[in-house]
């Protein structure tokens, strides 16, 4: 079990936690969310007792063994599979000391406890682990510095995976992951046997591989024992309920601040009026918690041209005159949005290059419409970002002739607020690069926006702002991402990559995720016999629709009459509060009346029309 009592603890004196408590249950797998910049990555370091609390406790029983990826494994001449062999630090250990051990007590115990830990099916595990976080057989073996950073990220992963600690905890593990990894990942976490903590924003690695969800917020802990998407809900309803409690108060404040202006300096009002400014100053402001205002792009429309946009013909393209894609013939229109399928190096990135003109074609043809406007966003576009420049900088060098005002609101538009606007790139955080460079990316209001892994670094408010905007956007979207929560909302075509050919992909998201896991599919239910519904059975359902009906107008002219009443100022006078208290009782109770009956009258609409749909 892991114990948070009470924790305080500030950064340049900014508070990040108050007060903060929730208790782990032991085994739990566990989803660590919150906006970028609370504090997250900072409870993992306290709870690794890296940093020191100001004041409270964290509780980790004795004996526990805490793992997570701290940095990338170093460019060495070990190979993949040594590399996260040597990562359980006890099997190596004792493998090394079986090598010089004379007593023969000292060697029966290293034995034990070398198959108490299942040390002799360790390469066996670790080259499965590999495999699933996209590893070949013969990349296994070959050395840590063949690879680039983000690869290294994979195998420091696969390391603390194998190891397997009593307490695990990941940061954002699936930013340097595809899809198919993101995938393998949330299966095995699903199955890991011990707690895990996980810092993401994935909403298909919150709701299938953890079961609950940690909340960080407004400086407090708030534990749910339930999946992202249930806990979502609950979280709804809780801003609604503060946003109309709010509505609620201000209306009130209102009203007594409007008795105050009119009678404060009037002799026989005077103390009535100091009454009121006594009542407002004790009114406890009621906030929406942090995250209740959601951060959206807009991405500027761009016109209309004929289709095709893009068509190619038997068209290859690769690297140093060999082929990484053969035969190619594919059509873009302007209202396509289209997701690339496919495993790492199978050449999704290289077919992104090409259509967006990064890379010439090596045969065949490929026809472009004449003013196509392309934008490219890409991973390592945000390591081409000028270090030493503000975004405004940035923006200024495309638009040198728009004024300061519009170029701020250009990056007003994409979430860069006033202060970053003047901040240099290299003191921005990863998400606030991110959408530098998606304003980039679209300025020319793009008529085809090619996007890989765009959802790296954005939290979980800006990936649901970037999914309306794409839903919005009247261009042709190519996507690339291990997100498979943003592919299914904004992809409506899928395009697999494999064995050096881009096909159309037959299935849908869920069927290539279970080919991925080689999950059987599931069987089809039977289909129920359907039974027309009787002139008797219609007449009783439209009868209870005019009832339900009847019930909410009646609900809604108590309500209207109850708000005339609360409306008026003198209500609000000292010696009338107890009946304006009874009134917005009676007002409380009408409106949940109201909703309860709307529910009703909903259900027994549905109810007639499905009746009606079986004749």
């Amino acid at each position: 079990m892991l114990r948070i009592d009470d924790i305080t603890y500030a950064v340049d004196g900014r508070n990040l936690f108050e007060g903060a408590s929730a208790t782990i249950p032991q085994g739990h797998k566990v989803g660590l969310v919150g906006r970028n910049g609370t504090g997250k990555t900072t409870l993992f370091r306290l709870i690794r007792g890296e940093l020191a609390l100001e004041s409270g406790e964290i509780f980790v029983p004795r004996g526990t063994r805490i793992g997570g990826v701290d940095q990338e494994v170093p460019g060495s001449d070990v190979s993949l599979i040594d590399t996260v062999l040597a990562a359980d630090t006890e099997r190596a250990t004792l493998l090394a000391e079986s090598e010089t051990a004379t007593d023969a007590a000292r060697i029966a115990d290293i034995q034990t406890r070398l198959a108490d830990i299942d040390a002799w099916s360790a390469e066996a595990r670790a080259a499965t682990i590999l495999k699933g976080l996209g590893f070949s057989e013969e990349e296994q073996h070959m050395p840590c510095s063949a690879f680039s950073g983000g690869w290294r990220m994979r195998v420091a992963l696969a390391g603390v995976l194998f190891s397997a600690p009593d307490l695990l905890l990941l940061d954002e593990p699936t930013n340097y992951l595809d899809l198919e990894g993101a995938v393998w990942l949330e299966s095995y976490l699903a199955k890991y046997p011990y707690t895990v903590i996980v810092i993401s924003h994935d909403r298909g690695l919150l709701n299938r591989a953890v079961g609950s969800i940690l909340h960080l917020e407004d400086r407090k802990l708030h534990f749910y024992q339930v999946p992202y998407d249930k806990f979502a809900e609950t979280r709804a309803a809780r801003l609604a309920v503060a946003e109309a409690e709010a509505k609620k108060q201000e209306a009130r404040r209102a009203h007594l601040q409007s008795f105050v202006d009119r009678f404060r300096y009037k002799a026989s009002k005077a103390v009535q009026a100091q009454s009121r400014l006594k009542m407002i100053a004790r009114m406890q402001p009621i906030t929406s918690p942090q995250e209740a205002a959601l951060r959206k792009f807009s991405f500027p429309e761009p016109e209309e041209l004929s289709p095709p946009i893009v068509n190619l013909e038997s068209a290859s393209v690769g690297y140093n005159d060999v082929p990484v894609l053969k035969r190619l013939n594919l059509r873009i229109d302007q209202d396509d949005r289209i997701a690339l399928l496919g495993k790492n190096g199978e050449g999704k990135s290289t077919l992104s290059k090409l259509l967006s003109d990064r890379l010439e074609a090596m045969g065949g043809r490929i026809t472009r419409a004449s003013k196509l406007r392309i934008g490219y966003f890409a991973q390592h576009q945000l390591d081409e970002l000028f270090p030493d420049e503000t975004p405004l900088d940035h923006i200024r060098r495309l638009r040198p002739d728009e004024t300061p005002a519009r170029l701020r609101a250009r990056l007003s538009g994409f979430g860069v607020g006033a202060e970053q606007a003047d901040t240099v790139v290299a003191r921005l955080s990863g998400g606030q690069k991110a959408r530098l460079s998606l304003l980039l990316a679209t300025i020319d209001a793009p008529h085809m926006l090619i996007l890989d892994e765009p959802t790296n670094h954005l939290d979980m408010e800006s990936r649901e702002a970037l999914v309306e905007a794409l839903t919005a956007y009247s261009g042709a979207v190519i996507l690339v991402s291990h997100d498979m929560h943003l592919l299914s909302l904004v992809a409506d075509r899928l395009w697999l990559v494999k064995d050096g050919r881009v096909a159309p992909y037959d299935g849908d998201l869920e069927t290539y995720r279970r080919e991925l896991l080689s999950l059987p599919a599931p069987k089809p239910a039977k289909p129920a016999a359907v039974k027309r519904a009787s002139k008797d059975e219609l007449a009783a359902l439209k009868s209870d629709v005019k009832t339900a009906e009847a019930r909410v107008a009646k609900f809604e002219e108590m309500r209207e009459k109850l708000a005339k009443i609360l409306a008026d100022p003198t209500m609000y006078e000292a010696e009338k509060l107890s009946e304006t208290e009874r009134w917005q009782k009676k007002f409380a109770e009408v409106e949940d009346g109201l909703e309860k009956a709307e529910t009703l009258w909903m259900a027994a609409a549905e109810r007639l029309e499905a009746a009606e749909a079986r004749g």
